[in-house]
């Protein structure tokens, strides 16, 4: 599949696409609107060195950028919380096997069966999310938290925005790779977490942020 026809020209350069589970597919094709916001959000977001030499965390510059643009748009960061109710069906008679009644002789409540999960941004039946310099062990948690949304049915589709392996070269010239180590949030570490099928089966498009996205370097 050559993701050229469903990627605006301007941005195809300046990110790595890792598409799974057909998910640019589902983008173009079921969610125009949301991922042509999506885009337009990749094509408007650069880096300056100032960015990437302040804190990361909550102090980081840089989810901000993606705040900026898509807010506006009506993208929202959503936790959701949800209890289980069991509904126990007793057999009819004992001479009918397969043959139930048709209420419930029995309901049991577990509270809390799903709690926790928050996703950067949603918007429709599509999430979206930022990881740039973060533990590592944030994708999973990520991805826990698409493939719940999924199984719930409430996305149909998800996308994680991380740092490309070359930005590496950039850091290392400024002397600051030790706070970007091999155990933090970049591309490596999602795909091969996406090639073990963490993320069930929900489809998601893993990008990359390249060099062209820093100025400088365009």
């Amino acid at each position: 599949m050559s993701v050229e026809q469903y990627i605006a020209r301007e941005i195809l350069s300046r990110y790595e696409y890792y598409n799974y589970g057909h998910a640019l597919e589902i983008l173009h094709e079921s969610f125009p609107t949301e991922w042509g916001e999506l885009q337009e959000c990749l094509r408007q977001f650069r880096l300056t060195i100032d960015d990437i030499l302040q804190a990361g965390g909550n102090e980081s510059p840089i989810p901000k950028k993606f705040d900026d643009v898509l807010y506006p748009y009506g993208w929202r960061e959503i936790r959701i919380s949800g209890d289980l109710t069991v509904k126990k069906y007793p057999r009819q008679t004992a001479q009918r096997r397969g043959r139930f009644a048709d209420k419930p002789y029995e309901t049991e409540t577990i509270e809390g069966y799903i709690d926790g999960h928050n996703i950067d941004f949603i918007k429709n039946r599509v999430a979206f999310d930022l990881e740039w310099n973060s533990k590592d062990q944030t994708f999973d948690r990520d991805l826990l938290a698409m493939r719940t949304y999924f199984d719930c049915g409430l996305i149909d589709v998800g996308v994680i925005v991380t740092r490309a392996e070359e930005l590496n070269d950039i850091f290392r010239s400024l002397g600051i790779m030790a706070k970007y180590g091999a155990s933090t949030t970049w591309i490596g570490k999602l795909t091969y977490r996406l090639d073990s099928r963490r993320n069930g089966g929900c489809p998601i498009l893993a990008i990359g942020i390249k060099k062209e996205c820093v100025a400088g370097y365009e």
